[in-house]
């Protein structure tokens, strides 16, 4: 009867590796193959955890893996041959290693032609890594020392939707339209904390969020959003911009839902549309707030009723600006839909 319980629990087992479509044979090679250096939990066979191992090369990992964690460790090179049986994975995160682009071998990644999900932040890349397989979807590369972006890196890779490089030593020669070739299904860059001057350049059409915190930026080029018709969120928190280089109604495009610009040098409240829901002005040098001329439609229009006329702020942040309150009170009439004001 002692037996009962664990037999009880190998069946359970066995039924759970089957519901996720891993033949038996499958299971058991999988798991005597797991390497010594790391842990293969029999109730997720497809998953290798190597982290925090203190490992200085990647073991050999087992042919059936679709989820390899090896991050928090001291790996100087990608290998090729300890990957070479890796063709199924899916999910592969090398964060907080010492992999360098010199380390990346040839045929280390684009072999891996299922792989949705690649981590590698927290390294010593200078380039993003190539050639890519055509099936990733999110690239993270944040906090390296990146500086190139290779000419045709990302053709072939229309499946990305998710690109981060913050924190890396980007520069505007570093951006261009022939860089960014091919990200054909990109919806979030993440560009903050490089060496960015100006807006980036050739960013794809269906970018719908834009994070560029903490760069040199001075000004947006006139119309610039203009080429990014489904852009919703835009961050440029910590730049250098001033109401100079904020051409009038840069940011009033319909898609915009949430726009932040703390920390600048703004003097004035820029132009939105009426569908903005979140504006972050705080720690600028603003000095007024006048309602009749923030207004994206006219308070005049702006009736007691809530209707498609009504402008859509929910938010509004305007704290370490030189701003008294109280708030105007045609700036309250304006956004009726208003829940909060920091001031």
């Amino acid at each position: 009867m002692a037996q009962l319980p664990n037999l009880f629990y190998i069946v359970f087992l066995v039924g759970t590796v089957l519901s996720q479509d891993m033949p038996y044979e499958e299971y058991l090679a999988q798991l005597q193959a797991c390497p010594k250096e790391c842990r293969c939990p029999p109730n997720f066979p497809r998953a290798v955890y190597c982290d925090n191992k203190g490992l200085k090369s990647i073991p050999q990992i087992p042919p059936h893996t679709w989820y390899l964690y090896l991050q928090n460790n001291n790996i100087e090179v990608l290998s090729a041959d300890a990957l070479r049986n890796a063709t199924s994975l899916r999910w592969l995160n090398l964060n907080r290693n010492k992999i360098t682009s010199e380390g990346v071998e040839a045929g280390a990644i684009s072999g891996m032609s299922h792989l949705a999900h690649l981590y590698m932040d927290d390294n010593l890349l200078s380039s993003v890594p190539s050639p890519l397989p055509t099936s990733l979807e999110q690239l993270r590369l944040s906090r390296n020392r990146i500086s190139k972006i290779p000419a045709g890196v990302f053709v072939g890779v229309g499946k990305l939707s998710l690109l981060d490089l913050q924190g890396n030593k980007l520069m505007d020669d570093a951006i261009t339209e022939v860089n960014l070739k091919g990200l054909n299904s990109l919806v979030q860059i993440n560009l903050a904390k490089n060496h960015l001057s100006s807006m980036p350049l050739g960013l794809p059409s269906t970018t719908t969020q834009l994070f560029l915190d903490g760069n040199n930026i001075e000004k947006i080029p006139a119309g610039y959003f203009k080429g990014l018709p489904k852009v919703a969120f835009i961050r440029l928190n910590y730049n250098k911009l001033n109401s100079n280089g904020i051409p009038k109604n840069v940011f009033n495009v319909s898609s915009i839902l949430d726009l932040q610009l703390s920390h600048n040098q703004l003097t004035e409240v820029p132009d939105i549309s009426s569908g903005l829901e979140h504006l972050h002005l705080d720690h600028n040098s603003i000095k007024t707030v006048d309602g009749s001329n923030i207004c994206p439609v006219s308070i005049d229009t702006v009736d007691d009723f809530i209707n498609e006329s009504v402008p859509r702020l929910r938010y509004l942040r305007l704290d370490g600006n030189e701003i008294k309150p109280p708030i105007p009170r045609d700036v309250i009439l304006c956004f009726r839909l208003l829940r909060s004001i920091v001031i």
